[in-house]
């Protein structure tokens, strides 16, 4: 699994300045502009111990932060993320960033707060402009390495001691440091799972939170590092390849959903229809995608609207009725039709291929959604693989992470079933090569499915 606005994930190819223009005298300016500037969250004048504390912290405060951090996406790009990687036990562990804590402590007027996100997201920039000349004043070839390895073994202890720095080696700072060598790498041409292979056996678990390395043992990691490189590490690469070289993620979805123990997941299957109180799907939207931009919560709004007329109409999931549902979203005067090209997601790692029986074959696998026959699963495996089936056929230019959710509330409302939350639903992705990733979504569903279950009892 891949937390969306984690910044431990980040390529190099997504951080790069020379390909991320960014005004840091105009950062105020956009910042304030955003949609949630304009509803920065009261701090509770409670103790941070007390319980009413941790409710606002974890129900409003940090829905907020990443509000916060999608319509800076919108705005500069994937890279932007890194704003919040705090030192020490921050939003995210052993991050660069020191105006930035978590959203509990660093939320407070909303004056002070913005002025907060605006010294985040600077120092976050300066960072990576920083590592962006350290890698330059090594100007290094992957075919001469056999004649560089003193000059890459040098740059990596140099970068190993600026992480060392700039961190304070806090809890998980180690992390930041394995992303900054494999950066380092690929910025000179090594492929990204390659670089990200040679960097973690060259650590070998040596680093650790809280603790400086040993001079010796960076010293170590550094000549591993550099010995360990091939003139055709850029090239080496695993998995489904297309013609031109570049992995077909939706081959490798098809393949591994073929091969994914479905029934080693949950059991819940066609049970009684169940739904709490609390429609959790219309709470997060008005929450989380209002505070991003208004009108894309009432296009999603109308969407799910949508959805649940529709599955009480008992339609079958297919390609035309998720156009539907898009227009909504996408706030289109038409249905959007389905891509005619190779589609890319997260930040270009993911391609997901495209022939003449693409369509075709999305609407055979959203057929298997519906519940009865020889092969029917669990409720929770069906609708997790029908999420994970529009994620990678990836069917629409945009809106698809969207579309997706939308899909799995429709086969859950398609038995009756509405959710009083989808925490552990959204603002998640999953990898395309990974059966462990489609079975922890199946488990997410099921543990809100239980606890709907429990308030439906309740009668909350």
């Amino acid at each position: 699994m891949i937390v969306e606005l984690s910044p431990a994930y980040l390529t190099w190819a997504e951080v790069d300045p020379a390909l991320h223009p960014f005004d840091a005298a105009a950062a105020a300016r956009v910042v304030r502009s955003l949609g949630p500037a304009r509803r920065v969250p009261r701090r509770p004048e409670v103790p941070p111990a007390d319980s009413a504390m941790r409710a606002w912290d974890r129900e409003v405060a940090e829905p907020w932060a990443d509000a916060m951090s999608h319509a800076l996406v919108e705005c500069y790009g994937r890279w932007v993320v890194g704003w919040r990687w705090a030192h020490d036990e921050g939003d995210f562990d052993g991050g660069p960033v020191g105006n930035w804590c978590c959203p509990r402590d660093s939320i407070t007027s909303p004056e002070e707060t913005l002025a907060r996100v605006v010294a985040a997201l600077c120092e976050w920039r300066e960072w990576l402009e920083s590592l962006a000349g350290w890698f330059e004043a090594y100007p290094l070839e992957l075919s001469a390495v056999e004649d560089q390895r003193i000059l890459w073994e040098r740059a990596a202890r140099n970068l190993i001691l600026q992480v060392v720095d700039r961190t304070g080696c806090g809890s998980g700072w180690y992390g930041h440091c394995m992303q900054v060598l494999t950066w380092f790498l690929s910025h000179w041409g090594v492929a990204g799972d390659v670089a990200g292979g040679l960097v973690d056996d060259a650590i070998g678990g040596r680093f650790e939170s809280w603790t400086g390395p040993d001079a010796v043992v960076v010293e170590d990691v550094a000549e591993k590092l550099a010995r360990s490189l091939r003139p055709d590490d850029g090239v080496r690469s695993a998995g489904v390849r297309s013609a031109g070289g570049v992995p077909d993620h939706l081959g490798r979805w098809l393949a591994v959903r073929e091969a994914v123990p479905w029934p080693e997941g949950p059991a819940h299957g066609a049970e009684e229809p169940v739904a709490s109180s609390r429609d959790g799907a219309a709470e997060d939207i008005r929450a989380f995608d209002g505070a991003v931009d208004p009108a894309r919560a009432e296009g999603l709004l109308a969407a799910l609207e949508r959805v649940r007329a529709d599955a009480a109409h008992g339609a079958s999931l297919d390609f035309e009725l998720l156009s539907g549902w898009q227009q909504h979203v996408l706030g289109t005067a038409e249905p959007p039709p389905f891509r005619s090209l190779p589609a890319f997601a997260k930040g270009g790692r993911e391609r997901y291929g495209i022939g003449p029986d693409t369509r075709a074959r999305f609407d055979a696998c959203l057929a298997e959604s519906a519940a009865g026959g020889e092969r029917s699963l669990a409720l929770t495996a069906r609708a997790a693989r029908a999420y994970l089936d529009v994620c990678f056929f990836h069917p629409f230019d945009d809106g698809n992470a969207r579309c997706a959710f939308l899909a799995l509330l429709f086969v859950l409302a398609r038995e009756g079933v509405v959710l009083s939350g989808v925490s552990l639903l959204r603002r998640i992705t999953f990898q395309a090569d990974s059966p462990g990733d489609a079975l922890r979504l199946a488990r997410y569903i099921d543990v809100h499915l239980t606890e709907t279950r429990r308030r439906a009892a309740l009668g909350s």
